[in-house]
Formats: C-alpha cells, sequence, structure tokens
C-alpha cells in the first residue's frame, strides 16, 4: 500500500472514518464561529462609528429623545443598544413615580451594569465552541489513533502473520487520526485567542463609552434639578409603574 492521504482514507476501518468524520465537523464549526464572529465584531464597529458621529451632539445637549431615534436605526451597533437601553430607562424612570430613595440616574446606573453584562455575554457568543474543540480535538484523535491501532494489530492477528509492513501500514493510519486532532485543534486555540483579545478590548470600549454616557446624564439631572429649583418648581415625576422599565428599555 502506498502512504499517501488518499490511499490511508480508503484504507481505513469504520471507527477511524467516523472519528476522522467528527474531527472534520468540529473544524467545520470552528472556523463558521470565528468566520461570525469576525464579521459580527467588523459589521458593529462600522456601526457604532456612524451611530457615535450622529448621535453626539445630541446627546451631549440633552436632546434624548433624538438620540434614541437615532439608536434604533442601528441595530448592529452594540453601541447603539448600550445608549438606546440606558436613555430608554432613565427617560421612563424620570416620568414614573417611585417610593424608594433611588433616583432616576440610580436606576440607570443599576440597570446599564446589567445591561453590561448582557452584551459581554452575546460578544463572546460562540466562543465555547472554540474553547471546546480546541480542548478536545487531540483527544478525539488520539482515540482515533488507539481505534486505528487496536483495528491494524486484530488484522494482524487474524492473518497469523505481521511483517514490518503490515505493521507500519496500520499505524500510519492510525496516526493520521492525532494529525488530523492537531490540526483541527491548533486553529482553534488561535482563534480563540484572536478572539478574545479583540472582544476584550470591545468590552473595555463599550465600558468606556457607557461611563461617558453616565456622567453626560447626571450632569443633565443636576441641571434639569437647578433650573426646576430656580423657577420655583419642585421636581416631580408623573405616577407610572416603573415595572416595565427594563422591558421597556430592552432593545427590539
Amino acid at each position: 500500500m502506498q502512504f499517501s492521504f488518499a490511499d490511508i482514507w480508503q484504507h481505513m476501518g469504520g471507527p477511524a472514518l467516523a472519528v476522522a468524520s467528527v474531527l472534520m465537523l468540529m473544524g467545520l464549526a470552528s472556523l463558521t464561529v470565528f468566520v461570525e464572529r469576525v464579521l459580527s465584531l467588523r459589521r458593529s464597529r462600522t456601526a457604532s462609528r456612524v451611530f457615535s458621529s450622529r448621535v453626539a451632539e445630541s446627546v451631549s445637549t440633552g436632546r434624548f429623545d433624538a438620540a434614541i431615534a437615532e439608536a434604533e436605526k442601528h441595530k448592529h451597533s452594540h453601541l447603539a443598544r448600550i445608549f438606546r437601553a440606558a436613555l430608554v430607562t432613565y427617560r421612563h424612570a424620570d416620568r414614573t413615580a417611585d417610593a424608594s430613595a433611588l433616583t432616576p440616574f440610580d436606576h440607570t446606573q443599576r440597570f446599564l451594569e446589567r445591561y453590561l453584562e448582557e452584551v459581554s455575554g452575546d460578544l463572546r457568543g460562540g466562543l465555547a465552541v472554540l474553547a471546546s474543540v480546541g480542548s478536545t480535538a487531540p483527544f478525539v484523535g488520539l482515540l482515533g489513533t488507539v481505534l486505528g491501532i487496536i483495528s491494524a494489530f486484530q488484522g494482524i492477528a487474524s492473518a497469523g502473520s505481521g511483517g514490518l509492513a503490515a505493521v507500519s501500514a496500520g499505524i500510519s493510519e492510525a496516526l493520521i487520526e492525532t494529525a488530523l486532532g492537531l490540526v483541527v485543534a491548533i486553529p482553534a486555540v488561535l482563534a480563540f485567542n484572536y478572539l478574545s483579545t479583540k472582544i476584550g478590548h470591545e468590552e473595555m470600549t463599550l465600558r468606556n463609552a457607557a461611563g461617558h454616557l453616565l456622567d453626560t446624564i447626571e450632569d443633565h439631572a443636576e441641571r434639569t434639578a437647578l433650573a426646576k429649583r430656580a423657577s420655583g418648581v419642585r421636581p416631580g415625576r408623573d405616577r407610572l409603574n416603573l415595572s416595565g422599565a427594563a422591558a421597556v428599555a430592552a432593545p427590539s
């Protein structure tokens, strides 16, 4: 038998072929996740740059309704989703009676902390697949190697003789499984590390933007309260039900 990949593949037994098929599916899954995450991050960054350039003036001048309307036009931007969630929550809390001592800003800050965790989970979607493939593919390949060696020695035992050529052929068929496992695992680990770094940077950028937004909201709340005191109007809020604030603030 010639020691080429095509010949080795043709002479593989059923268990070895099953393991090789599983490894190929794992490789395809990791490749799909990597491409999808790269495209998703790129699309989000592009949309976020456009959104930030259009909404900066509205947020700085306290025209939050205009900022919310603009955020709804950028569905693929994580930054726009954060801005919309925070501003809608603040608007709802500001117009709602609340028995607690929390201010609208406090409500917004608490909600945004939870929402950032949700955004982080969305950014890291699929990384578990890469981690699983990178950590288990070598062991799956090793399983294929063990099964191949067992099959090779069973063939030698049934034939009653086994020269060096027969043993070498069986072992080469078995070791191809380990090589295939490493070929699948190494790119998955590299892709996981690459995406983890990119997503970590994206999370830091979004958290900084959320912090600047909270500072702007707090400044707007203080200026509004001072203006009401100067005009002799007591700050008040319409009596609505606050229980739906989180549902209203969640991006559609």
